[in-house]
């Protein structure tokens, strides 16, 4: 497992959680199983796109604990994210995730700026910048679209090319900017998103 020491850590803290997401998110979270399952049985990489509003808060996350959960379990991931409008990955994302132990670096700077970021030293490296959901770097089809806002919910009802879409949407960590409660309130958001992510993950080896 190429994980880091850190991250692993986090990662079984929320494994230790999985008994507090609602049953209702459950049922959700049951389909999403159902596909990463169906790829694993069938020896196929599990594609999965996040997608919020802008691209910048909870899809980033997503996508980056759906890549570190492929890695725990053991499932060929590729997590991707996107938008409904790109604009910038907010730098209380990134801060938040190297609190919970990634590695992330700036590759190009604002209005846009990406980033490269790893879960551990010897992993291939992921990238953060904000985009649409149908850009060319995202998969074209065969993916799983997992809806974290409920605004591009309802402004995206069809994504074209997904295999599943579901709507499962978080509280957007947006509303502490500028409180002085930022990185309380993205570490929280992170774990939650990570939590129920990790849920479906481990539901589809076996788990429950």
């Amino acid at each position: 497992m190429r994980l880091s020491p850190s991250n692993k850590a986090f990662l079984d803290a929320r494994v230790a959680e999985f008994e507090l997401i609602p049953a209702e998110r459950k049922l959700v979270l049951d389909r999403l199983r159902d596909f990463i399952k169906a790829k694993h049985l069938a020896g196929e990489k599990v594609k999965l796109v996040v997608v919020c509003t802008h691209n910048s808060r909870r899809s980033h996350l997503g996508q980056a604990w759906a890549a570190a959960w492929g890695e725990y379990f053991g499932i060929a991931t590729e997590a991707y994210s996107g938008g409904t409008e790109a604009t910038a990955c907010h730098p209380n994302t990134i801060a938040a995730l190297v609190a919970q132990g990634w590695e992330i670096a700036a590759t190009s700077e604002a209005p846009n700026p990406r980033y490269s970021a790893r879960f551990s030293p010897e992993a291939a490296s992921i990238h953060f910048w904000s985009k649409r959901f149908d850009d060319a770097a995202n998969p074209p089809d065969g993916f799983a679209a997992i809806m974290v806002c409920s605004e591009a919910d309802a402004a995206c009802p069809f994504v074209p090319g997904a295999e599943l879409r579901l709507s499962l949407p978080f509280t957007d960590p947006k509303a502490s900017d500028g409180s002085g409660h930022e990185a309380e309130v993205y570490q929280q958001r992170s774990a939650e998103i990570a939590r129920e992510i990790g849920y479906a993950f481990r539901s589809a080896v076996g788990g429950r």
